[in-house]
């Protein structure tokens, strides 16, 4: 199937893209375009105008600093996991990045545009959640920023205006002492997971942020909970449901399982962080 018609725009500038997506209601912003052009192809969504911002200078940046991880909005997946100073100071960032799709589309998408995509059967949507990160977006209002915990509202939905462009997303750094850990089960290497889990341990903070088990990318608290329950406390705050890909009983048993391994691995990487002699 082929997309329905639609008009295209390429600026050069981040005010000129902004003043396109403005002006045409129906308009949509490419990037990466991984999730968006089979949307396309499918005929899922018709959009009256595309606008490229690949033209826009400035935004495929990976900027590292002791206070984290800022992402432009055109900076490929791989580039992202490619950065030996992003791995140093937040982990968690590369580690779940390796997990999403192939390299074909790691070399292509885009973290950023992942982010705005709202799967909550993506890795770096709960990614940004558990950290606590933020998204800035730019429209004809000015610039702001949306923190994580607001920018899930819903399937496939997040609270970026329709006349809004994401920018740049900020993931927070890892705290000296804390441990981090990903992991998730999927049929095939590629394919989105049927459940994967993070999590993050922080002095006796536990957090533990699922995908592909709820609508949103979901963070639960578990801290203080013993370890031989941590899967049944996880499932007390999630409802995991049936698809055409798993059960719900199923993906129940995957929580148990990767809820419990990866704040295991969380407290192994806690470890490995501490400095010698503490």
């Amino acid at each position: 199937m082929k997309p329905a018609p639609f008009a295209y725009r390429r600026p050069g500038t981040l005010d000129d893209a902004v003043a396109a997506l403005a002006g045409e209601p129906d308009a949509k912003v490419l990037a990466g375009g991984q999730s968006l052009v089979p949307l396309l192809s499918m005929r899922l969504a018709a959009p009256s105008m595309l606008v490229d911002i690949n033209g826009v200078p400035g935004l495929d940046s990976v900027e590292v600093d002791d206070d984290g991880v800022r992402v432009g909005a055109l900076a490929r997946h791989a580039a992202v996991l490619a950065s030996d100073d992003v791995r140093r100071v937040q982990p968690l960032v590369p580690l779940a990045l390796a997990h999403v799709a192939h390299a074909t589309i790691r070399n292509r998408g885009t973290t950023v545009g992942s982010l705005v995509h709202a799967d909550a059967a993506a890795e770096m949507p709960v990614v940004l959640r558990l950290l606590g990160g933020s998204l800035d977006v730019v429209g004809p209002a000015g610039r702001r920023t949306i923190p994580a915990d607001e920018l899930y509202v819903g399937p496939l939905e997040s609270s970026v205006r329709r006349d809004e462009i994401a920018v740049s997303a900020f993931f927070p750094a890892l705290r000296d002492g804390a441990g981090v850990a990903f992991e998730e089960i999927a049929r095939r290497n590629g394919d989105y997971a049927l459940v994967g889990a993070a999590a993050l341990v922080d002095g006796d903070s536990v957090t533990v942020g699922y995908l592909s088990v709820a609508d949103v990318p979901t963070v639960v608290d578990l801290t203080g909970v013993p370890d031989d329950d941590l899967g049944d406390a996880a499932l007390a705050q999630l409802d995991p449901a049936d698809d055409i890909h798993a059960s719900a009983a199923y993906r129940a048993q995957l929580v148990r399982v990767l809820t419990a391994r990866v704040v295991r691995s969380a407290r192994v990487s806690r470890q490995a962080r501490q400095p010698e002699g503490s």
